[in-house]
C-alpha cells in the first residue's frame, strides 16, 4: 500500500469510494432517517480537501484507492490540526488502509507544528480513532448544507 498526497485528478475515485462506502459502513450505527438527508452531503468529494496538500490517498500495489483522508490546520489554533473526510473502502477494512492514512497525517502534521489533532468522528468510527490515541469527548453534531445536523462524536489526540 502507498499513500500519497491526493489532487484535482482523485475526484471520480475519492467520489465514487465516499458514496459507496458511507453507506454500507455508516448503515448499522445511523438510522435511516439520519442517513436520508446526510449521506448525499458526506458521500461526495470535497475538491479543495483534495488540492489542499494534506489530503491524502492510499493505493494498492496497482494503483486503486483503498482510502482516502487527511487533515487541514485550525483557522486560529495554530497548534491544532482537524482530521478530515476519513474513509475507507468498505472492502478493505481491518487491513491498515485508515491507519496508514492516520500515520500520514500525524506525521505531517507534527512536521507542520501541529501539538494536537481533533476529529468530529462518526459512531461507526469512534473505535477506530480510539485505537490509533484519540479520546472521546462527547457527543456532538456536525452542521451540513440546509440546515442538517449530522450526529458525530468529538474526540482529540496529541501527537
Amino acid at each position: 500500500m502507498y499513500v500519497r498526497p491526493s489532487t484535482l485528478d482523485d475526484l471520480a475515485a475519492v467520489d465514487t469510494l465516499l458514496a459507496r462506502s458511507y453507506p454500507k459502513l455508516l448503515k448499522a450505527d445511523y438510522p435511516p432517517s439520519v442517513l436520508v438527508t446526510a449521506l448525499p452531503l458526506i458521500s461526495r468529494a470535497q475538491p479543495q480537501l483534495l488540492s489542499c496538500g494534506t489530503y491524502y490517498v492510499a493505493e494498492d500495489d496497482a494503483g486503486a484507492i483503498l482510502g482516502a483522508g487527511g487533515w487541514t490546520p485550525d483557522r486560529e489554533d495554530k497548534t491544532l490540526g482537524h482530521i478530515r473526510h476519513l474513509v475507507t473502502d468498505d472492502r478493505a477494512v481491518r487491513r491498515g488502509v485508515g491507519r496508514a492514512l492516520m500515520e500520514r497525517s500525524f506525521a505531517d502534521a507534527r512536521a507542520a507544528g501541529m501539538a494536537r489533532m481533533a476529529c468530529s468522528a462518526t459512531w461507526t468510527a469512534e473505535r477506530f480513532y480510539q485505537a490509533v490515541g484519540f479520546v472521546t469527548l462527547g457527543p456532538m453534531e456536525v452542521p451540513l448544507p440546509g440546515g442538517v445536523r449530522f450526529p458525530a462524536i468529538r474526540m482529540i489526540r496529541a501527537l
